[in-house]
């Protein structure tokens, strides 16, 4: 039987210090007294279908090189962002301090609730729609919702498509709800 990988802390500012902090100036303050109850799953690849290379952090950074890609011109002047990232090869990234509000849900509406983004942490999987996602990313990504859910009154983990239906399609169908389910339970 594997040993259970060690807990990750969670500090009062939101921050997980094991992981690489490259803070984006895409994040503001939550509406005061605002409580975090919804955790949202995103995929992101920039060009789609191409892995690695730094385009996801420098989108979020607001550093993108708009010329390196014909993609990548529609893009510009786009000011987003996420709480964490997790590469197809494991390593996870955060941006946002989770006790900051990062700008990844965009227009919309959770159970009658509009501005997802006031109530919810962000966590984007380097993936497209149709590419099944890497056994180290639901990993990181069951322990992550292990430790955010200690530390802040979750009530729900969604797709990004859950919110905002006919603007956005990822994780998409790629992404194994079963499986992430039933790491969570096990």
């Amino acid at each position: 039987r594997m040993k259970a990988p060690k807990a990750l802390s969670v500090d009062n500012l939101g921050r997980i210090m094991t992981f690489r902090q490259l803070p984006s100036p895409n994040q503001d303050a939550r509406p005061p007294g605002t409580q975090i109850l919804l955790l949202v799953i995103h995929g992101i690849s920039l060009p789609p279908g191409r892995f690695g290379g730094g385009n996801i952090e420098a989108l979020f950074g607001n550093t993108l090189d708009y010329s390196k890609h014909p993609y990548f011109e529609p893009l510009r002047g786009l000011r987003v962002s996420a709480h964490f990232l997790i590469a197809r090869s494991g390593p996870v990234v955060q941006f946002v301090p989770c006790a900051n509000r990062a700008w990844h849900a965009g227009k919309s509406t959770w159970r009658g609730r509009d501005q997802c983004n006031d109530f919810s942490i962000g966590v984007e999987l380097e993936g497209v729609d149709d590419m099944p996602y890497e056994s180290i990313q639901y990993e990181h990504l069951v322990r992550l919702v292990f430790a955010l859910k200690a530390r802040y009154p979750i009530q729900e983990v969604v797709a990004h498509s859950d919110i905002a239906p006919g603007r956005q399609t990822d994780p998409g169908p790629a992404f194994d709800w079963a499986r992430f389910n039933s790491m969570l339970n096990s």
